[in-house]
């Protein structure tokens, strides 16, 4: 197996196991009758856990190599997956995703520090393909759950089998990654550190992207509903046709970020994406707004691949810019879904979306901090990068 297909698959596998789960929480809350306010509140574990962990995987990754950091935290993301079912109460549950979110999230940073290495070594993008097989993971996996909560099939035996599996197949891509690089001669990472400004200006156009991709994937579907009168099925789909649009513009988006680079394709895409918000704001039938939010996910699809490539190439080390933009990102992921709520509960769904995309315009205006560094930086870069191999 090729280093990218390794890579590829790894990412596929991170997918799938987010799809596999969320397709099981309505199990979860049956199973432990949990309330909406309680469950809302165990949901929260997940990113608050990934939230503090991440800047721990890049000393990992400098200790054990990047390559058997890699595994480990796959292998631990895939086991964890069978433990949400297993849970005997609320409080379990919530210790459950808290570490849930820590294996999510530290896999996260090293796997995408693994994926800069080799885009390096490539010459050539490649990133925004791989989070297009993270799209392609979860949407299979997601399938797979719906097909056995329509079969009835108990949500243990159910993520139990899938956790097995993913775990085989983590095994097979581990042994593709790149090899493991002496990191004599790079210094350790540091134990805490307040982000540079170039961090800070590269994670801002992550938080807008998250900001606008997490509000759009959980409030399209009641959008719809609330404003256009949509029935169940056509809500569905709205979430289905957005996540769809992700998926597929990720998986040629390197094509155009070969031709133009990362910044004239955010802007671009933050275009596209404004157009869509001002149809989703404009739009009182269900098609209209389903066709906003199409674009709304075209727009946004490679904005966060863009933004860890960037984030490689400003830290101190790769893994360690990708640690600190990735927390930022995942706070953007964690408040959206809230603060879009909020926004539609104190004035209106409309008026929400509208400060979406307001955000998504920011997040046009400010690609510029996505430009390469000089010529010196990103050799230094590549010397530094030994600590993610």
């Amino acid at each position: 197996m090729t280093n990218h297909r390794a890579i590829a698959l790894v990412f596929a596998l991170h997918g799938a196991v987010a799809g596999s789960l969320s397709t099981r929480i309505p199990w979860l809350q049956g199973h432990l009758d949990l309330t909406p306010a309680v469950l809302g509140l165990i949901l929260l574990c997940q990113p608050v856990g990934a939230f503090v962990a991440m800047p721990m995987a890049t000393r990992m990754a400098h200790r054990l190599g990047g390559r058997t950091a890699t595994r480990l935290l796959l292998a631990l993301w895939c086991a964890c997956l069978a433990l949400p079912a297993l849970a005997p109460s609320p409080v379990w549950l919530a210790g459950v995703f808290l570490l849930f979110g820590m294996a999510a999230g530290t896999c996260d940073v090293v796997m995408n520090s693994q994926a800069l290495v080799l885009e390096r070594r490539l010459g050539r993008s490649i990133i925004a393909g791989l989070h297009g097989m993270w799209c392609v993971g979860s949407l299979a996996a997601g399938g797979v759950g719906v097909l056995a909560a329509h079969l009835g099939i108990d949500a243990r035996v159910h993520l139990a089998v899938v956790s097995v599996v993913l775990l085989g197949l983590g095994g097979l891509a581990g042994r593709g990654l790149l090899a493991n690089q002496s990191s004599e001669g790079v210094p350790a990472p540091r134990r805490f550190a307040l982000p540079s400004r170039a961090i800070l200006a590269v994670g801002l156009v992550g938080f807008c992207g998250t900001f606008a991709e997490g509000a759009s994937a959980n409030w399209a579907a009641v959008y719809v509903t609330a404003v256009a009168s949509a029935g169940p099925g056509v809500a569905a789909a709205t979430y289905t046709v957005f996540m769809l649009c992700m998926a597929a513009t990720r998986l040629i988006g390197d094509r155009f970020v070969r031709r133009m680079g990362a910044v004239a394709v955010v802007r671009v895409g933050g275009i596209v994406a404004a157009a869509g918000g001002v149809l989703v704001v404009a739009g009182r039938t269900p098609w209209l707004c389903m066709a906003g939010f199409a674009l709304v996910g075209v727009g946004v699809a490679v904005v966060v691949p863009l933004v860890f490539a960037a984030a490689g190439d400003v830290g101190d080390t790769p893994g360690e810019g990708i640690a600190g933009v990735a927390t930022i990102t995942y706070l953007s992921g964690l408040i959206a879904p809230a603060v879009t709520g909020w926004a539609a509960g104190a004035l209106s769904y409309p008026a929400a979306f509208a400060m979406i995309t307001a955000i998504v315009a920011v997040m046009t205006l400010l690609a510029g901090a996505l430009r390469p560094r000089s010529r010196a930086g990103a050799e230094e870069g590549m010397r530094l990068e030994r600590v993610a191999g």
